[in-house]
């Protein structure tokens, strides 16, 4: 059975012993997650790979039942049609104290899982959808309010279009205001400008990784958004030099094994699960001698940008600019 993601108090966990999220709200999800385990003491958490390696230790630790332990809520990581089998034999048994719930990133309507929950009147299926910025709005709202912060229309809208329609980010946006505030700092718009890019990390690694894919578009949009300073063109070509020598040990042992999930799932140290995809459809579009020659030019790009300081940023852009064409 389908429902919106409004309507997940209509989830009935004696009856509905299976429950599946996904979608791309990580956020959302991450938050009705939250609110289903504060109903549980005896939490499991799996990942799917962890299931599928090693089935029947999955099947004797949710179904061992034991004197001592009270009703089992399984979590189980970064679902997909490939735990369809395990989830129509779980149908098949008993689980009264037992509820499942799997966590799926963005699922197909020709999904297997997706289709199974839907049709299956005694499971759920709720699909998270990225927010719009009417309720993203009304969470900050309710936010500010809460922890009695004043913030002008403009800076809100400012921070609702940096959470690229995840309420996650919001919060953590949020959350950075509060503390500031916690320390006697005045809000102005200035100081939200310096605390919303806190996130420049995680959007430096977005540029870096749409512009080996060329990505124009979004690699242009991210340039435009971060207003990156020439004392920071050092830290862009050393991080694009780090992404580009992982990349080749990657494609190296791609190259030797002709498989990509061993090769995703032997990488040391491991890949973020975020960047699982992103990193594989690089590694297909990057032989070994292509990113050895980006190597070769970032190495002298560093040394050019260092001999011209003052102009350094803008020799950074017209690289990255010109890859990603």
């Amino acid at each position: 059975m389908i429902i919106k993601s409004f309507e997940l108090s209509k989830i009935d966990l004696k009856k509905n012993k299976l429950i599946l999220f996904y979608g791309k709200n990580n956020g959302f999800k991450k938050s009705a997650t939250d609110d289903l385990k504060k109903k549980f003491k005896n939490i499991l958490i799996y990942d799917e790979k962890e299931i599928l390696e090693n089935k029947d230790n999955f099947f004797d630790n949710i179904f061992t039942k034991s004197l001592f332990e009270t009703n089992k809520f399984i979590i189980i990581k970064r679902g997909s049609d490939k735990i369809i089998n395990i989830i129509n034999q779980i149908i098949d048994k008993n689980l009264d104290d037992i509820n499942i719930l799997i966590n799926a990133e963005n699922l197909e309507k020709r999904s297997k899982l997706r289709t199974l929950f839907e049709k299956n009147k005694d499971c759920i299926c709720a699909p998270f959808y990225s927010d719009n910025d009417q309720t993203l709005s009304k969470l900050a709202h309710n936010f500010l309010k809460e922890k009695n912060i004043s913030l002008s229309p403009a800076n809100l809208n400012l921070i609702i279009n940096k959470c690229n329609g995840d309420r996650e980010n919001l919060i953590n946006e949020l959350n950075k205001i509060e503390y500031f505030q916690m320390n006697g700092k005045k809000i102005t718009s200035e100081n939200i400008a310096k605390l919303i890019n806190l996130n420049e990390n995680h959007n430096l690694s977005e540029l870096i990784n749409n512009c080996l894919l060329k990505n124009k578009k979004r690699t242009i949009y991210l340039l435009n958004e971060n207003n990156f300073a020439n004392e920071e063109s050092v830290l862009i070509v050393r991080t694009f030099l780090n992404k580009c020598k992982r990349i080749l040990e990657l494609a190296n042992n791609y190259k030797k094994n002709k498989s990509i999930d061993l090769t995703i799932a032997s990488a040391k140290p491991p890949i973020f699960w975020k960047e699982i995809e992103i990193t594989k459809q690089q590694i297909y579009k990057l032989p070994p001698k292509k990113i050895k020659q980006l190597i070769t030019e970032l190495s002298e790009l560093e040394l050019n940008i260092k001999k011209n300081i003052n102009n350094s940023i803008y020799l950074v852009t017209d690289y990255i600019l010109e890859l990603a064409s």
